[in-house]
């Protein structure tokens, strides 16, 4: 019998109940999983974590593109399903299957790439493992369009924010196509997009030592209220600082205090580019109590 998305959720949902909670929308469009497997450029012979499996739809494309899938999967009457319709590629070690929680299962450690529809809940969690562990490789995601926005700040102010602020420090992101409900089956009630995160250490390139966790802080702090100028979001220290080497309220309000005539300090959070948040952060790194 030869695979299609289709056949493979229908084959599916007839055994098993979507669990909405488990944010299942498989993709029946195979237009889209053929976009999705040209977004992730030449995988053959390649190492690709998916997370998310489900009835194998992107899966099958993925193997047929010659690539050596790693796939986790949380739900196990889709590992089940996974099991029963993989079996050769199973078999041949093509195909590995993990069943776990794709936040907390240890991942593989030499893959090239990740592709994958992931569950919309769990996108930014997702994204901080990604950076925290696997920043180096490339990825290609179907997420919520509106979340793509915000990770590629896209429309300017509007979708600056510390999400996209903290992927512009390791990605360059490139949009891919709208995906319409009529996509998946079930349908979701929101829009969504392909998009590709493709590395690039920032940091490196523009010769910044500062603390990752000290850049993050500071940009979260400051977009909790957009309309404030930054000389009065910064006054008070960001509530994680002691987790910093070196860093405590003393030092904090020093640096502050020392930027108090930095025209950045009179601007809002959504005015500034994402290389004064570097330049801002590298300055208040650098100040030494």
């Amino acid at each position: 019998m030869e695979r299609d998305a289709r056949l493979l959720v229908d084959l599916l949902r007839d055994r098993n109940p979507v669990v909405r909670e488990l944010g299942q929308h498989y993709l029946v469009d195979t237009s889209v999983l053929n976009a999705a497997i040209e977004l992730a450029g030449d995988i053959s012979e390649q190492h690709i974590l998916e997370i998310g499996c489900g009835p194998g739809s992107l899966t099958h494309h993925l193997l047929r593109a010659g690539a050596r899938v790693s796939a986790i999967e949380i739900d196990e009457g889709s590992l089940e399903h996974m099991q029963r319709h993989f079996e050769e590629e199973i078999e041949s070690e093509q195909l590995t299957l993990f069943l776990g929680d794709a936040l907390t299962v240890e991942w593989p450690r030499d893959i090239d790439a990740i592709v994958a529809n992931i569950p919309y809940q769990i996108s930014s969690p997702l994204l901080e493992r990604m950076q925290r562990e696997v920043r180096t490789i490339p990825a290609v995601l179907l997420v919520q369009d509106e979340f793509a926005d915000r990770m590629a700040m896209a429309i300017g102010p509007l979708d600056r924010g510390p999400l996209g602020l903290s992927l512009w420090l390791d990605y360059d992101i490139e949009m891919g196509r709208g995906v319409p409900p009529s996509c998946f089956s079930p349908q979701p009630r929101v829009t969504s997009r392909l998009i590709r995160l493709e590395p690039i250490d920032r940091l490196a390139a523009m010769d910044s030592g500062i603390d990752r966790r000290m850049f993050r802080q500071i940009t979260s702090q400051c977009f909790s209220d957009r309309r404030r100028k930054l000389r009065n979001l910064l006054k008070r220290a960001p509530r994680r600082l002691s987790r910093i080497p070196g860093w405590h309220r003393e030092r904090w309000k020093g640096a502050i205090d020392s930027l108090l005539n930095h025209p950045l300090m009179e601007e809002r959070p959504d005015m500034l580019e994402p290389e004064d948040w570097l330049d801002l952060c590298t300055q208040i790194s650098s100040f030494e109590a």
